[in-house]
């Protein structure tokens, strides 16, 4: 990892502030060569003007999205449902700290195992409701539970209570110390909606406290929303509408774009990135991120359930040459962990998985193959460049006695019939702002975005100390051996770390982007204006 990343991963977390950046890397380097990740931002960045209209054109929605927060796959529905229309008890701002959002205000308590979140007061919901405690008990609690389906539920077992603290607050009690509670309130499943009587929370209609009040949504088509007269945060939003436009096919999207259809573009495709670039009326923006690709296999099932088996399966697989001929050099090559380097207790996991074919036969033998054949589900859905990776990936395996079957699958619908149900596809992965938040999600047995099915005792045991862990250097060594574990015996085959790539109109303003979710974290509609002049 290059001084660069280590410094940009510092920004991320919130460990040291653009100001601190730019500073400390102007002793090593002459601006012109800093990251584009963190200086494209801040071309566009004026003083925000009131007024306009952003029609964002998103790489993923379906027919099939649903209301229920708790089901919320890509980013249409994390982006028009949650952070346009809705508002969480935290934020997670660009530069990667946390503050409160709904919650006016929070604390820890009895070494972080008791959190109390004070809620703002004259907050209402599109309805005219007026926001409560009950509110955002309900809300909470409606991940939890053994029914629950929501891939927020693993998140939420740490709970162990939770009741209202005073006229306004609300308290958690958790079953143990939880350092980074008050970041996992800021996942994109776990937005405040209005209660119903007799206990749940109401997903009859799209509504909720946030920036923009829904005008008209049919999912799989389009979002538009107007402007919260009653917003609660000064100030904001600055536009008067916004409209998410799915539009899946990437040539489709950037079309609309360069005729004026669209005004955002989300992942441009590398390979046409610089007929967008000669556009002078489109600028490209390059957000530094933790979001990754991969393809994962259901340890499970066979033949995937012998470790040498996926193992084999790693060293067929030919990372440098998709990270050259399919994300054209860009990228960051994976190594079978899902942590991203620029995040704190990232450690290294030797050796790094490299195209070895005879590697991978000897593999085979030992258990007790020739070959293995296996069905690979791809969709551009999947992730952009999914369909190409794995035609590359077939070309190269066979010579290892790995023989793939690419399975073309829908785009529509991916998430939804393919994601969690296919023994071995493609998946992309935004990335969490912790390590705890990360394994809560995709890595803990009983997980419900435990995609490969993993379970090794070890790194659960590990996993529940590392999380009540006062001291970072125990808890560094910890997440140190649960990553190595999850590189040794894991079923994700880490394809490639990536940068949010995005293309906009010019007249489209913004200060800093977060990059841990898409689109400023969610909140683009939140936090962008247009200047027209």
């Amino acid at each position: 990892m290059t001084e660069f990343d280590r410094l940009a991963g510092m920004v991320m977390r919130g460990a040291i502030s653009r100001r601190d950046f730019l500073g400390r890397t102007a002793a090593i380097s002459a601006l012109s060569v800093l990251p584009a990740a963190l200086i494209a931002p801040s071309v566009a960045r004026a003083e925000p003007k009131r007024g306009g209209k952003i029609r964002f054109g998103m790489s993923d929605g379906s027919a099939t999205d649903s209301l229920d927060p708790g089901l919320w796959p890509g980013s249409f529905a994390q982006c028009a449902l949650g952070g346009a229309m809705c508002n969480n008890l935290t934020e997670i701002l660009p530069d990667g700290s946390i503050v409160g959002d709904i919650a006016e205000s929070f604390e820890a308590a009895d070494n972080s195992s008791r959190w109390v979140f004070k809620i703002r007061s004259g907050v209402t919901f599109h309805n005219g409701k007026s926001l409560t405690t009950d509110d955002v008990i309900h809300s909470i609690q409606h991940h939890m539970g053994k029914d629950s389906k929501s891939a927020a539920k693993s998140l939420l077992e740490q709970i162990e209570e939770i009741k209202v603290d005073g006229p306004n607050s609300v308290q958690f009690k958790l079953k143990g110390p939880s350092p980074d509670f008050s970041y996992m309130m800021a996942d994109y499943h776990l937005p405040i909606l209005p209660s119903k009587l007799g206990g749940g929370i109401d997903i009859s209609a799209p509504m909720g406290t946030g920036a923009f009040v829904m005008q008209g949504y049919s999912p799989g088509n389009s979002a538009k929303l107007s402007r919260n007269p009653n917003y609660h945060k000064e100030n904001k939003p600055y536009l008067d509408e916004v409209e998410f436009i799915p539009i899946l096919d990437v040539a489709a999207r950037a079309n609309a774009l360069m005729t004026g259809e669209i005004d955002f573009m989300q992942d441009c495709d590398l390979k046409t990135l610089g007929l967008l670039k000669r556009r002078k009326e489109i600028k490209i923006q390059d957000i530094a991120s933790t979001r990754h690709y991969t393809f994962d296999m259901n340890t499970q099932l066979e033949p995937f359930n012998n470790p040498d088996v996926r193992e084999a399966i790693k060293y067929a697989f030919p990372r440098d040459e998709i990270i050259e001929k399919v994300f054209l050099g860009t990228a960051r090559v994976g190594n079978d962990n899902n942590v991203a380097s620029s995040m704190k207790f990232f450690a290294e996991t030797p050796p790094q998985y490299a195209y070895d074919p005879a590697k991978a036969k000897e593999l085979l033998k030992k258990a007790g193959l020739e070959t293995v054949t296996v069905n690979l589900s791809v969709a551009e859905a999947g992730f952009p460049g999914a369909t190409d990776a794995a035609v590359l990936f077939k070309a190269r395996a066979e010579a290892a006695g790995v023989i793939v079957n690419i399975v073309r699958e829908a785009d529509d619908g991916y998430w939804s019939k393919i994601f969690l149900q296919k023994p071995f596809y493609a998946v992309e992965w935004y990335g969490r702002a912790t390590v705890d938040w990360l394994y809560s999600t995709t890595m803990i047995d009983g997980a419900p975005w435990n995609t490969t099915k993993f379970n090794n005792p070890r790194f659960e045991e590990l996993y529940k100390a590392a999380r009540s862990e006062a001291d970072d250097t125990k808890k560094a060594a910890m997440y140190a051996e649960m990553q190595q574990i999850v590189h040794d015996d894991g079923g994700m085959i880490t394809v490639a770390f990536l940068s949010y790539l995005n293309a906009v109109s010019e007249k489209v303003r913004f200060g800093d982007v977060g990059g841990i979710f898409p689109g400023d974290n969610t909140r683009m509609a939140e936090r962008w204006w247009v200047d027209e002049a």
